[in-house]
């Protein structure tokens, strides 16, 4: 992996009463213990509303007795060449305030020397084939980074659980298989992604989008949503098709029994849904029609990747797969890249998609129309024939 520039000593912040503030390894160790147990939830500063949703889930779960600690680190292993690490926000001030109002009880913030005294380390964890696909392929090394920075939170921290976003499905995916392979003594606490009112995803990287490129920003969690409301609708129709107990193949009888027949369409739509699962099919062609579009806005979206995987080893799923998948996309907007994903659930024979962990949005209880890319200013182009199934796209 590529060396890395050392970042920098964080600032000294002001006091914050009732949270204590510490930045050496020593220090941490001689933080009182209490009697409940100990969460910790790691982040690179800049903390937002995604961050205080972490810690406050892990103050809930802990309760009164129970001990919050933040960390706040800003991690060079998990930058690679030309990526931001110079210019990563940092507002140790702030953040200190959140956590505190959020429920934290402590915040670690070391130096790199602290985390790694004597330059970088010659030992690292490797996330192995799970860390070199999507997020991995597209910056190799990260997941080592991550790692092996999250092995040495958790050995200085000594937590009985830790609290990690879903935004970030393949991090906390890599960290949980490393928990486990590993005999790590702590339970890894997945929390739901936190979303503005306009369904963009949380992120400290949303500060250096312009109202224009936020705007084409959008279109991540539109194809998403668009992916997850195709989904539904499929498995309507397939309870449908299953309600009308005929053989699928019968689509008159099929139709009879439901009582319509007026449309050739609704024919095709019945007679397809009660055929072989094609959910994964349906799922990235919706998705992938909305980042499609967005490719031809002004500022453009440029995709990344859109990829359907398995949760356990993040490999693409097939259609006929039956059971929960991720729906993960990549994106840079200017010179930001933006991660989203979603949750989907895909059963068979139109059985009822048991609900997924419900996401959060701020500042509003409702969720956000599924095309929210439409205020961004598109570019002429010639119209194109409806697009097939797509596979991962990169």
């Amino acid at each position: 992996m590529t060396s890395s520039p050392v970042s920098p000593t964080p600032d000294a912040a002001r006091p914050v009463p009732g949270l204590q503030l510490v930045h050496t390894a020593a220090a941490l160790r001689a933080l009182p213990r209490r009697s409940g147990v100990r969460a910790v939830v790691m982040t690179m500063g800049a903390l937002h509303e995604g961050h205080a949703a972490l810690i406050r889930a892990a103050r809930e779960r802990v309760g009164p007795q129970g001990q919050v600690v933040v960390t706040v680190f800003v991690n060079p292993l998990q930058f690679g060449a030309g990526e931001d690490l110079d210019r990563y926000p940092r507002t140790l001030d702030e953040d200190v305030l959140l956590a505190a109002g959020a429920g934290a009880d402590a915040v670690f913030a070391p130096s790199a020397d602290e985390v790694y005294p004597g330059g970088e380390p010659q030992i690292r964890i490797s996330a192995g084939p799970m860390g070199t696909v999507l997020e991995g392929a597209s910056r190799p090394g990260h997941f080592d980074g991550v790692l092996t920075v999250v092995a040495k939170l958790l050995h200085l921290t000594a937590p009985d659980l830790a609290f990690f976003g879903e935004k970030d499905a393949q991090q906390l995916a890599v960290i949980r298989r490393m928990a486990a392979d590993l005999n790590f003594p702590v339970e890894i606490v997945g929390v739901p992604t936190v979303r503005e009112a306009d369904g963009l995803a949380r992120s400290s990287r949303n500060r250096y989008l312009s109202g224009p490129e936020r705007r084409t920003a959008l279109a991540l969690s539109a194809a998403l949503f668009a992916a997850r409301d195709r989904l539904t609708a499929e498995e309507a129709l397939r309870a449908r098709a299953a309600s009308a107990g005929h053989p699928v193949q019968d689509r008159s009888a099929a139709l009879a029994a439901l009582g319509e027949d007026r449309a050739a369409a609704d024919a095709h739509a019945v007679a397809y849904a009660a055929g072989p699962l094609h959910g994964p099919s349906v799922a990235r062609a919706a998705a992938g029609t909305v980042l499609e579009d967005a490719a031809h806005l002004d500022p453009p979206l440029h995709l990344d990747y859109l990829a359907l995987i398995d949760p356990r080893d993040f490999t693409e799923v097939p259609d006929g797969y039956e059971g929960e998948a991720i729906l993960a996309v990549a994106a840079k907007v200017g010179t930001t890249r933006l991660i989203d994903n979603i949750r989907l659930v895909f059963t068979a024979s139109g059985a009822p998609c048991p609900p997924a962990a419900p996401e959060r949005y701020a500042g509003s209880q409702e969720e956000p129309a599924p095309g929210p890319a439409s205020g961004a200013r598109r570019k002429s182009r010639k119209s194109t024939p409806p697009q097939g199934p797509l596979g991962a796209t990169r």
